[in-house]
């Protein structure tokens, strides 16, 4: 099934007077929401006691979880010293999520620097068969592997860049933040021919059974001539995307993703909002095939 959640926790839920992840697992689920994401964005600094806690207060309430991998990875980094640190962010960041009990690993791929775009890639991508065989080696081959797209232009993960890094090999499965491709590409997600034309580019280079359940971040992002800016929430009139046409397209492809809203500070909330315009749209689609 299609699921949905927030990443991490709302402004609501700390306002609610809840602290701890191990509450959010009662939040989410009381809202409606299938899904959570919890970030260690500033490094993996979790016990597994604390891991184990965490996975079974969620196990409890029936919500996946999945996490997001440290924000300095950088599979592009000329320097090997650095890029074996961030083989060690992705596979801490997977041994935690399976403590945890889940199986998603979100994880940016890389920035540019001053190297060349393709040599930088390059790069990248082989970074990324090396983290292949470290998958393997630690067991961990039973866990998605996410590279995301990215939204700023010095960044590596344009979603051409993220299908070729997913081609290494199936334990890699994008994740497409759609917010970032909106920033990256100046507004370019408005119709539901936008989105189609991305997905269908997708499962044709990857396989509809690699993209079914393929991994989603949404939110509204300001952007400017380098792209993203910062994230916005579903009140903001000015900036993209829409999530309407994008579920109409889902349910038309018949692809069931876990679906993260990245919002700022309403991502719950958002996350319901995505839920109910999904259900909206399957009901449509129910009436037009009556």
């Amino acid at each position: 099934m299609i699921k949905f959640g927030p990443s991490g926790n709302s402004e609501s839920f700390y306002a609610a007077g809840y602290e701890h992840t191990e509450e959010a697992a009662a939040y989410v689920r009381e809202l409606g929401l299938d899904c959570f994401e919890y970030s260690f964005g500033r490094g993996v600094r979790m016990s597994t006691e604390k891991a184990h806690s965490i996975g079974a207060a969620f196990g409890k309430e029936g919500i996946e979880i999945s996490v997001h991998a440290p924000y300095f990875i950088n599979f592009a980094n000329p320097d090997d010293e650095m890029a074996a640190k961030s083989f060690g962010y992705v596979l801490d960041s997977a041994k935690m999520v399976r403590e945890m009990g889940g199986k998603r690993v979100v994880f940016h791929p890389a920035a540019q620097g001053k190297d060349a775009r393709e040599v930088a890639v390059m790069r990248t991508e082989d970074r990324l068969k090396t983290l292949r065989d470290y998958i393997y080696l630690n067991g961990l081959q039973d866990c998605m592997f996410c590279p995301e797209t990215m939204g700023k232009l010095a960044q590596i993960g344009t979603v051409e860049e993220i299908a070729r890094f997913c081609l290494v090999d199936e334990v890699f499965t994008p994740c497409v933040d759609f917010g970032h491709v909106n920033a990256r590409e100046q507004g370019s997600l408005r119709s539901k021919e936008d989105y189609r034309r991305l997905l269908e580019f997708l499962i044709d280079r990857l396989g509809y059974d690699r993209m079914k359940h393929f991994h989603v971040h949404f939110s509204k992002i300001m952007y400017g001539a380098k792209g993203e800016i910062r994230h916005l929430t579903f009140a903001d009139e000015v900036y993209g995307p829409e999530f309407g046409p994008l579920a109409e397209v889902l349910r038309d492809l018949a692809l069931e993703p876990y679906i993260v809203s990245e919002s700022n500070g309403t991502q719950a909330e958002d996350a319901l909002a995505m839920k109910r315009m999904y259900q909206a749209a399957e009901k449509a689609a129910a009436s037009c095939a009556k």
